[in-house]
């Protein structure tokens, strides 16, 4: 069996599935996606160099939101949306697209005929053997399922037997290594002045070839002070691991008997100065090294304040905490807070060897820089992961975006 580790600890990995041995041919190349608005750019990673080189751009119908590849590696499965992020303004374009990737040069072509969706996809994942699409969708809250058809092409729609409750504010729908549970996390909101907060929660179904069954909500105090936004599954033992966006924590939960055990087994910090929040902060991505023995977390933040008739970054923590993993209760222990060199790392992915990490930063902002502004622009920033699972930064790339945004990032080997 394989697993979304093969991409994404692979790193579209967020992303977990039943795993196979992750020692891998130093002759496996590695392609990293990266866009740039409707954009997808392909970069060969060296991955003993720490480096990434540029090699060709495939354009979507819109904006890529994300992208999960078949379990054989040879497909790529890309979201795209015409709509603004968040609660920003509709657009009408939305689909999925697959492309082919070429087993020598990681080089993508289009494969078939995109379907269309109905609303903007946040996030997507296949099932663990591919033979599934699932799409979450925020704006409404949503999970829908798509048949993959023989040829690998996206294809209808998959009936459900009944209504699905999918939450608020939908962010990340993920099947369980076992192919037995899909998972949709749904952050809610904050609250406002104004506005009482929306509560979180993970919605939990049974899953059976495509059918969605037996929803069960998972969400400490009914949601409250709960805003869930990222998980991963370690590798081989029954932990799961989720990143708490709007309390800026990370939870573990326990798989037992085919279940997810609602009760949360340790709660940590993802900042480094947890007491210290000169802006707003907000837990993102996690993933699980390959090797189960770390974890990693990003911590964003890019509020701005006047200087000056500019907009500036007001400060706060742009980092990735490294965790060190129990390996018998799985309880994680922040071991390193290291600054990614950006500001807002939205995504970040690990190398299937789990020797370099690489953090994606989507807007170019700027920055007081004593009396003067200088802007920061977005980019690739590639760190060197330890034998203690520590990172070195090593280089970042600048990317210009113009007036659009860097909003996925992943790496599949060939």
């Amino acid at each position: 069996m394989v697993s979304r580790r093969t991409f994404l600890s692979l790193a579209v990995a967020s992303m977990s599935a039943p795993r196979v041995a992750f020692a891998q041919p130093e002759t496996r190349k590695v392609a990293l996606y990266a866009n740039v608005g409707a954009d997808l750019t392909h970069y060969d990673v060296d991955v003993a160099g720490a480096a990434l080189i540029k090699r060709a751009t495939v354009t979507l119908p819109a904006g890529v939101q994300y992208a999960w590849p078949h379990v054989s590696r040879r497909y790529l499965y890309v979201a795209t949306s015409s709509s603004a992020s968040g609660y920003g303004p509709a657009g009408t374009e939305h689909h999925v697209t697959a492309f082919r990737i070429d087993p020598a040069s990681g080089a993508l072509t289009k494969h078939g005929e995109a379907i269309r969706l109905p609303t903007r996809p946040i996030h997507m994942t296949t099932d663990i053997p591919s033979e599934n699409i699932l799409v979450a969708f925020n704006n409404p809250s949503a999970l829908r399922v798509y048949r993959i058809n023989p040829d690998f092409t996206p294809g209808e729609e998959v009936k459900q037997p009944g209504s699905i409750d999918a939450g608020i504010f939908a962010h990340q729908v993920r099947v369980t290594p076992d192919n037995r549970l899909a998972i949709l996390v749904t952050r809610g909101n904050e609250g406002t002045p104004t506005k009482a907060e929306d509560p979180g929660a993970l919605k939990v179904f049974d899953y059976k070839n495509g059918v969605l069954t037996n929803e069960v909500s998972i969400g400490p105090d009914g949601g409250r002070n709960f805003g869930p936004r990222h998980l991963d599954f370690h590798p081989t033992k029954p932990w799961m691991y989720v990143s708490i966006e709007t309390q800026n924590k990370m939870y573990t939960y326990k798989l037992e008997n085919g279940r997810i055990n609602p009760e949360i087994a340790f709660r940590a910090e993802t900042l480094a100065e947890p007491t210290n929040r000169r802006s707003r902060q907000a837990a993102g991505t996690v993933h699980v090294h390959p090797n189960g023995r770390f974890l990693y977390g990003a911590n964003r933040a890019q509020d701005t304040v006047d200087f000056q008739g500019k907009k500036v970054f007001k400060g706060g923590e742009n980092s990735i905490v490294v965790y060190s993993i129990d390996q018998s209760t799985g309880e994680p222990s922040p071991i390193q807070h290291i600054e990614t060199r950006a500001i807002h790392p939205r995504t970040f992915h690990i190398d299937p060897s789990g020797r370099t990490l690489v953090a994606q930063h989507n807007l170019p902002v700027d920055v007081r820089d004593g009396d003067a502004v200088r802007t920061i622009p977005a980019g690739l920033s590639v760190f060197r992961i330890g034998d203690d699972g520590k990172l070195t930064f090593v280089h970042k790339y600048d990317v210009d975006v113009g007036g659009k945004i860097m909003f996925w990032m992943g790496m599949v080997q060939q």
